[in-house]
């Protein structure tokens, strides 16, 4: 009988790789190696192919991911970079961390960003595009390249929710210039604390943050500019090694959950269908309905977790109140900023507890359309 479901459920990766992960802990531990060690190289070598792309550097986490992106660059004050309203503050924070001035785009009702919003959005001052794959779905990269190259832009992909999502076969990660991506515990592949990592088809860009994720420095004594300390732990990097081999097998769960909620809620709420070319990793399994609140307060009540990924959207934060935007801006953001809900799901999720949330979701409409009858 289940008594519930958690929307995570973290420690259930870990009770089932324990002996694994403990041999890890055993074996850096023992090497004295904690920062830099080579396992951090190791790691990068896997990242790349992981974000499709010919080079990783691997970070202290994914907000770096994007701060570094930015340096590596050169984009800071009195440069404008476009984003989408509707994802982590960390996408816009990033842009703010540099000096740059964050300008907003309205998004698709895939939730990704609109290339023809962010046509739109570009002025003289533009520098470069973070299309940002929302809940592990990639956005329209061909059309965003495409403006992109004709407007003399960069493309920094904020991978972050994304990590293994394919667009016509490629990689999230290696679409544009730079790829971000975030090893947060939240995420598909995670490490147990902060961590992250860039990917990129560029030598010299790679070059670059290198440098900028160690103070700067070119060798132990000589800085070549200043810069933060971004280094991703040797006990991360291992760990997270270990994990990207199982990658895609964790993947293709997240994907087979997304289908059995697609067949089992299609007729109740409204579900995320993988276009044409579009290979999604599921980070986030996000419905729409107009009645969430009455919907989350029925499935609280079966002991079934649910979130809003993101009820406030970016440009109605306090922190963006000096740049001039307000409610209205952008329409299809705000509309399904008010409709969405993201339900459990994570490789662990046994196929019981996925029916009793597809159970608790169906009762509900049952409920209202009986109600309805009298």
């Amino acid at each position: 009988m289940i008594a519930g479901v958690p929307f995570v459920a973290l420690g259930r990766q870990f009770e089932a790789h324990e002996e694994h992960l403990v041999e890890i802990f055993r074996k850096v531990g023992r090497s004295g190696a904690y920062v830099m060690g080579p396992q951090v190289a190791e790691f990068e070598e896997a990242a790349a192919k992981a974000g499709g792309a010919g080079y990783a550097v691997a970070l202290a986490n994914g907000t770096d991911a994007l701060i570094l992106a930015l340096r590596a660059l050169g984009i800071g004050r009195g440069d404008e970079v476009i984003t989408a309203p509707n994802s982590f503050i960390a996408s816009a924070g990033a842009i703010a961390a540099v000096g740059a001035t964050i300008r907003f785009a309205d998004v698709n009702e895939d939730l990704n960003i609109d290339p023809e919003a962010v046509s739109r959005a570009i002025t003289g001052r533009t520098r470069a595009i973070i299309p940002v794959h929302l809940t592990g779905r990639p956005a329209r990269m061909t059309e965003l390249n495409a403006l992109a190259k004709a407007r003399g832009l960069f493309v920094i992909e904020d991978a972050a929710q994304a990590i293994g999502a394919e667009l016509e076969g490629r990689r999230v990660g290696g679409l544009g210039d730079i790829g971000c991506f975030s090893l947060h515990p939240l995420k598909n592949l995670h490490v147990y604390g902060d961590g992250g990592f860039v990917t990129t088809n560029d030598e010299g860009l790679a070059a670059r943050i290198r440098l900028l994720r160690n103070h700067g420095l070119r060798d132990r004594d000589h800085c070549v500019e200043w810069s933060i300390n971004s280094r991703l732990d040797t006990l991360q990097a291992a760990v997270a090694t270990y994990k990207l081999a199982l990658l895609d097998k964790w993947t293709r769960r997240f994907r087979s959950i997304a289908q059995a909620y697609r067949a089992g809620l299609q007729d109740c709420v409204e579900v995320p269908v993988d276009r044409d070319g579009e290979y999604a990793v599921y980070h986030n399994f996000v419905v729409l309905t107009d009645h969430r609140r009455e919907l989350m307060a029925h499935l609280a009540a079966l002991g079934i977790e649910t979130k809003v990924h993101y009820p406030i959207l970016l440009h109605l934060q306090e922190a963006a109140r000096l740049l001039g935007y307000k409610s209205g801006d952008f329409p299809v953001a705000e509309r399904t900023a008010q409709r969405m809900m993201s339900l459990p799901i994570y490789p662990e999720l046994s196929s019981d507890e996925i029916e009793y949330v597809i159970d608790g979701i169906r009762s509900f409409y049952c409920k209202a359309a009986k109600a309805a009858r009298g």
